[in-house]
């Protein structure tokens, strides 16, 4: 049973980031379509919770930083690069995970030991990555022109576009990635405080997605969003704002916050990769999106900066339990009675 519970973590991640595979395939197409950001998030979000006064406090902040925010600047991110270059974003908020959790005292690094090192080792990699991914694009993998035929109108336009608007959309589309990600990472260091404060991943879930719609709906109605904008015209927008609603935002949401419970902040982040894989064996054959070089290289060095930090983190916990039964061994051995 011991061993049942330890890998309830793994498997809830796997769950969690096929779940959110879908539905970065499903916003891409939807916001190819010309669905409006603000709209989606507010749709998205909009699972009304009964409200409690005690935690409006914790988890006001929260919706701003892991819902409204984060969500909007992905979305923007996704329609104007893909779904699985944006998925080589996410894989960074690991290691920014883990810097923003140092001064926190959620993370610590020795670096006389070698799991100390590790980490300062894969950070540096997976900034690397990351200059990468933002600097070089790089030249197409793939032949996807015999794929015209069935990109959906909307995409057969921005690509005959001229290539300076394209290129300015991609460095939007990078910017709004990045900004995403920081947002997405210093959420995680706030729901592991609130996890403590507030142990009830549930009616957290509930409340921060309730907060998150009304400040995605007060953003979208204040910026001037055409109020046709908010209808649902076609099944497959139905669909999306369904599936992300009710799986990318309620349940990966909830078992995001029983993951950082159990596990930390960092071991939950650590299973974002998967997210991209997924996505990227979807993204090119379905939605036929071009994959380039900078981006792939980009992404394998974030992964291999991301491993490496998880392996010396590994070690530390090692080397922290074994000196902890050590310490405990001891205090048993001098409480005994002397014979």
């Amino acid at each position: 049973m011991k061993n049942c519970d330890e890998w309830k973590p793994f498997l809830a991640m796997i769950a969690i980031d096929f779940s959110l595979t879908m539905v970065n395939i499903l916003l891409k197409q939807v916001l190819q379509k010309g669905m409006n950001h603000l709209v989606f998030v507010t749709y998205r979000l909009n699972r009304r919770p009964r409200l409690t006064f005690q935690i409006l406090c914790y988890l006001f902040f929260s919706a701003i930083i892991g819902a409204s925010v984060t969500q909007y600047f992905f979305l923007l991110g996704i329609q104007y690069t893909s779904a699985t270059f944006a998925c080589a974003f996410v894989n960074m908020v690991p290691v920014i995970t883990f810097i923003m959790a140092l001064p926190f005292g959620l993370e610590t690094v020795n670096i006389k030991c070698l799991g100390g090192k590790a980490k300062i080792l894969g950070t540096f990699v997976c900034v690397g990555g990351a200059l990468v991914l933002t600097l070089y694009r790089g030249k197409p993998l793939f032949d996807v022109s015999h794929y015209k035929a069935t990109v959906p109108p909307v995409a057969m336009r921005s690509e005959g576009g001229s290539s300076g608007r394209t290129a300015q959309k991609w460095s939007i589309g990078v910017i709004a990635l990045m900004m995403g990600t920081l947002f997405w990472s210093f959420w995680f260091i706030l729901q592991s405080k609130i996890g403590k404060r507030y142990p009830c991943q549930y009616s957290s879930t509930a409340i921060m997605t309730f907060f998150g719609a009304m400040q995605a709906a007060i953003l979208g109605l204040s910026t001037g969003t055409n109020f046709s904008s908010w209808i649902l015209k076609d099944k497959m927008q139905i669909i999306t704002v369904l599936y992300s609603g009710i799986v990318g935002s309620s349940m990966c949401y909830v078992g995001m916050s029983w993951c950082v419970k159990k596990r930390g902040p960092v071991f939950t982040a650590a299973f974002s990769p998967l997210v991209q894989i997924m996505s990227g064996m979807i993204d090119i054959p379905v939605l036929h999106e071009q994959l380039h070089l900078g981006s792939v290289v980009g992404s394998v060095l974030v992964m291999i900066g991301l491993y490496i930090l998880l392996w010396g983190k590994t070690k530390d916990i090692m080397q922290n339990t074994a000196t902890k039964l050590l310490q405990e061994t001891q205090q048993t051995k001098e409480q005994e009675p002397q014979v």
